[in-house]
């Protein structure tokens, strides 16, 4: 009789009716108001109602809230470090009161449970961040996400309705009621979990080859499939790769399955989150690398955690959690012994060589070739037709600049220039037109300004996955929303940043609409560079005065730019 570890809590807590209640639900839910979920409410939503979060049985509450980001723990003393809440804006909190069932639904309008309220509260943002992420640096992505949410936060029990629709991976979505029948059919008891975001290659799969060898026990490679970081291999790229590994590993040793998780990128927190998470699916082993779920440097510079924090606080926690961590230190190649070795197995002065992710990239950019010793080929095949050779890949020019600087003029010579010389496909998306018609109803507060800057982005990396040229020419006055468009296309492709440096002086001497002089009388508000800031770009990749040269000659340099990237020939 196969025994696996009892779920955090000691029961798993699936949250969905049974089919004829889930019926009269469904049929009820008209009548109900209801709440629209994004993608992040969308993954943690799923993981509730299928028990995942065990033994969480909704959104939380104020208490349960205040405990976890005070002392990781939730109020009834139970281990928990991650806030599980559904935040809403001031607007849609107005119709909210204790007691109260709501519908939460997808954008299209499918009803997937039911929430009774039991709180409605305002959280102190500062605190959270400072507490779950330890820095209120907006460069974390977890704090920018915090930051942008809504202002209150809905807590109550959940009552699933309808499961989540998946299209994708069909065979690799488990539950964890699912994942446990598979392991004790399987008669596995001893399994090890490993949590990735990004592709694998040679070194990850000799780090879980010992950690099987050293437990004695099977592998689950649970890769996360809801939302990672902005810029990370595409999710279905990734799980081509995942596939395309089983084949080096030993016969009937590896379960294969995604999570529909989305990633705070809270390191140490994150770590001891997805240790309880695999507990839940049955894991008693979880492999913790350094900076696991870490999102790299703060603005000056430095780590936002230190690179064992992670290792040990779950380590702390692991008596309590029943999880045996494999900590490991990072796997490298040694070229005198033709094989990965563990860094804490170098001897004195042992040449390594390693691969990190920007150099990966580059190759896979520029065509050059990737050392044998590094990944698989098959692994290589799949990453190459995700990122074909320059002159086959897409591109976004990002023109930036005050009103009158010239970004249209340039942007149209550019259009021309390209498509005189070459067989690339090219799309325009002017500033003004755009505003006519893609963004028609923001106005220019902050954040329409932003909306505005995140419509074009997501047009432009759509256009940019399919291998085109598109070249955007809006204002952008805001340094994070163009390093949130850039972060966009280049997960697809590579982002061009042109400022177009024009003085102010003959910005307004240019203004044919008299813009300016309505925005120094007052007549105009929110005018860029007038009576609202223009962050000046502190490292474009080119910057232009739109004075000093003709459009076609400035065109030119921003041609020579692209051929020079081997991005047109």
């Amino acid at each position: 009789m196969t025994t696996l570890i009892a779920p955090h809590g000691g029961a798993l807590k699936e949250l969905y009716l049974p089919e004829a209640e889930a019926l009269d639900a469904r049929h009820a839910c008209g009548a109900l108001p209801s709440v629209v979920l994004d993608h992040r409410h969308l993954c943690d939503l799923e993981l509730l109602l299928d028990g995942a979060f065990s033994p969480l049985e909704g959104f939380m509450g104020e208490v349960d809230y205040d405990a976890v980001v005070n002392g990781l723990r939730l109020a009834d003393g139970t281990l928990w470090p991650m806030p599980i809440v559904l935040d809403v804006s001031e607007q849609a909190a107005a119709s909210c009161s204790i007691g109260q069932d709501v519908v939460l639904r997808d954008i299209q309008g499918t009803a997937f449970a039911i929430l009774t309220l039991t709180d409605v509260f305002r959280p102190d943002k500062t605190r959270e961040a400072l507490q779950v992420y330890g820095t209120l640096d907006r460069a974390h992505p977890g704090v920018a996400d915090l930051l942008g949410r809504g202002d209150v936060y809905l807590g109550g029990r959940l009552r699933g309705v309808q499961r989540p629709a998946h299209y994708d991976f069909t065979d690799l979505r488990a539950s964890p009621r699912e994942m446990r029948a598979y392991l004790a059919d399987q008669g596995w008891e001893r399994i090890v979990a490993f949590q990735t975001r990004n592709p694998l290659h040679r070194a990850h799969v000799e780090l879980t080859r010992r950690a099987m060898q050293a437990t004695g026990g099977k592998l689950l490679l649970h890769p996360v499939v809801g939302r990672t970081r902005e810029g990370d291999v595409d999710t279905y790229t990734r799980v081509r790769c995942y596939r395309a590994l089983l084949s080096h590993y030993p016969a009937d040793a590896v379960k294969l399955s995604v999570l529909p998780l989305a990633m705070r990128m809270a390191g140490p927190r994150e770590a001891l989150w997805h240790a309880i998470i695999r507990k839940n699916f049955g894991a008693n082993f979880f492999i913790v690398g350094r900076d696991h779920a870490g999102p790299g440097r703060d603005a000056s510079g430095r780590p936002f955690y230190e690179p064992l924090a992670a290792q040990a606080l779950v380590q702390a926690h692991a008596d309590e959690l029943g999880i045996t961590v494999l900590p490991f230190a990072p796997m490298v190649y040694s070229p005198e012994r033709q094989a990965y070795v563990s860094t804490d197995e170098l001897h004195a002065g042992e040449a390594v060589a390693d691969i990190s992710g920007t150099e990966l990239r580059k190759h896979l950019r520029d065509g050059s070739p990737i050392p044998e010793w590094f990944t698989y080929p098959d692994v290589e095949a799949i990453l190459r037709q995700r990122f074909p050779r320059p002159v086959n890949r897409g591109c976004a020019v990002f023109f930036t600049g005050l009103s009158g600087a010239g970004k249209s003029t340039i942007a149209q010579a550019l259009m021309a220039a390209i498509l005189e010389n070459t067989g690339r496909q090219v799309s325009m998306l002017d500033g003004d037109e755009v505003r006519r018609t893609l963004s028609a109803g923001l106005g220019f507060s902050r954040a329409d300004r932003s909306a505005n800057i995140l419509r074009i982005a997501y047009v432009a990396s759509e256009i940019v996955r399919h291998g085109g040229i598109a070249i955007c020419a809006p204002i952008a006055p805001y340094a994070d929303d163009r390093a949130a468009a850039r972060a966009m296309v280049e997960a697809q492709g590579d982002f061009i940043e042109v400022h177009v440096n024009t003085s102010l002086d003959v910005c307004e001497a240019r203004d044919t609409k008299g813009l300016y002089a309505q925005a120094r009388s007052g007549a105009l508000k929110h005018f860029t560079g007038i009576s609202d800031p223009y962050e000046v770009p502190e490292t474009p990749d080119l910057r232009l005065d739109g004075a000093a040269q003709t459009p076609a000659l400035l065109a030119d340099r921003i041609v020579g730019l692209l051929r020079e990237r081997q991005l047109i020939v």
